[in-house]
This record gives structure tokens, C-alpha cells and sequence, in this order.
């Protein structure tokens, strides 16, 4: 009997006698953490200003932004999960778009968490290391400590002086405030297990996020002009971490 068919027949005994890994199975926590990106694929009506009315070509857009990111899957079943994304607040500039304010740079700041509960599916049995999976559900943004810049200042006062005759100067400044929004939200990714426990994760979502922004300008400390804005900001998500079962 050759060397290597004994070592053969040993490797088949001891992969007999092994137990099956079971890598997820109801039941089953996996948390996750790792780096997120949202990067908005935005786009905006025209501003509708009170005071001159609504001004063509004056849109804005929302930049993408990286923080730590947070999703967590409980099994309901081998294959039915229930998923979580969460994050420290993600910090988005708002910048001047379209043939008025294209090229006007920073116009405004906003954070924002997304919380987003998804019911998922993972078509592979529950002993297989790599589980790949999809999901969709809702998404509740909030958003919080948004900030104008001088800049939209500045442009208030422009449109102000070009279209009420108002001596510039007059504008002196400006706040905003974001609605918070509720959308759909769906997402794919994949858990690959390296261990009993830990594993590894990449993962994508699209998310619906509208919000309708309301911008003050002031006249030292009365309002001058009541302005709002329709964005899409409708981003995707990505992120690359690390899992572990509990």
C-alpha cells in the first residue's frame, strides 16, 4: 500500500469524523463594522425663493463622506435574516449646481444618521463558509446641525441687490434646515467565514432619501426671504469590514 494512498484514506477519516461547520443557522447574531461610504447620486428641483420666486438653474448637490460603519443580522431561520445598518453621523457639503450656482462651491453642511432595517435572504445552505445574501426595507434619515456657509450669504445678497434694488450689504445672513426622510432601501453583500466565528464582509445598498430644505436670509435679524429646495439625495452605501458570530 503506497504512502500516499495511506495518507489519503487518513485524510478522508479525519474529514469524516469531523463535525460539519455550521457557519450560519437560526438563531444566529452576526455583527459587522467596518468603513461606510455614502456617496449620493443627488440631484435638486430649482430654488423658489418668496421673495423674487423661483429661480432656474439654481440647484445644489451633496457630496460623499466615510465613517465607521455598523450592520448586524439576526437569523431567523438557515436563510431568513433580519439586517441592520447603522454609523457615527455621516457630514455632507452642500455645493452650488446648475447654470446659476454651478461653480459657486460650498454652500451649506449637514450631518445625518441612516438607520435602515432590511429583511434578508441567504440562498446558501447554512454550512457554507461564503454567504452571500440580499435585502430590502425601509430607511429613516435624520438629519441635524446643518450649517449655511458665507458663501450662500453672499449669493442671497447678489439675487437680493440684482432683483429687489436692495443696497448690497443688505443680506447679512442665512440658516437652512433639512426634513427628515423615509424611503426604500435595498442591498447585497457577502459574509466569507475564516473561522468558526470570524469573517469577513463587503456590502452595497441603495437607498431613497428625499428632503425638502428651507433656507432663511436675513436682514440683521429679520427674516428678508424664505427660500426652499427639493434634493434627491438617493445615495449608495458602501462598505468593506470584518464579522463575527455570536
Amino acid at each position: 500500500m503506497s504512502r500516499t494512498f495511506k495518507l489519503g484514506v487518513l485524510a478522508a477519516a479525519v474529514m469524516a469524523a469531523a463535525p460539519a461547520v455550521q457557519a450560519y443557522e437560526a438563531g444566529d447574531f452576526i455583527g459587522r463594522v467596518g468603513v461606510a461610504t455614502v456617496d449620493p447620486d443627488s440631484s435638486s428641483g430649482n430654488l423658489k425663493s418668496e421673495a423674487v420666486g423661483e429661480i432656474n438653474g439654481a440647484n445644489v448637490s451633496v457630496d460623499s463622506n466615510s465613517q465607521l460603519g455598523l450592520t448586524a443580522s439576526y437569523m431567523l431561520t438557515d436563510q431568513i435574516a433580519v439586517g441592520v445598518l447603522a454609523a457615527t453621523p455621516f457630514k455632507h457639503d452642500i455645493e452650488g449646481d446648475g447654470a446659476v450656482l454651478g461653480g459657486a462651491g460650498k454652500l451649506a453642511e449637514t450631518k445625518h444618521l441612516p438607520p435602515t432595517i432590511t429583511l434578508q435572504y441567504f440562498p446558501m445552505p447554512s454550512g457554507s463558509k461564503f454567504q452571500p445574501y440580499v435585502g430590502a426595507g425601509v430607511n429613516y434619515t435624520n438629519f441635524f446641525e446643518e450649517k449655511t456657509t458665507s458663501t450662500l450669504t453672499g449669493v442671497y445678497d447678489s439675487v437680493a441687490e440684482a432683483n429687489l434694488g436692495t443696497p448690497a450689504g443688505t443680506i447679512t445672513s442665512t440658516d437652512i434646515e433639512l426634513d427628515d426622510s423615509f424611503g426604500l432601501a435595498a442591498e447585497i453583500g457577502f459574509d466569507y467565514m475564516i473561522t468558526e466565528n470570524v469573517g469577513i464582509n463587503a456590502a452595497v445598498w441603495w437607498i431613497d432619501i428625499d428632503t425638502e430644505a428651507t433656507i432663511n436670509a436675513y436682514a440683521g435679524n429679520a427674516v428678508a426671504d424664505t427660500s426652499t429646495i427639493d434634493v434627491d439625495i438617493d445615495p449608495w452605501v458602501y462598505m468593506v469590514g470584518v464579522s463575527y458570530k455570536f
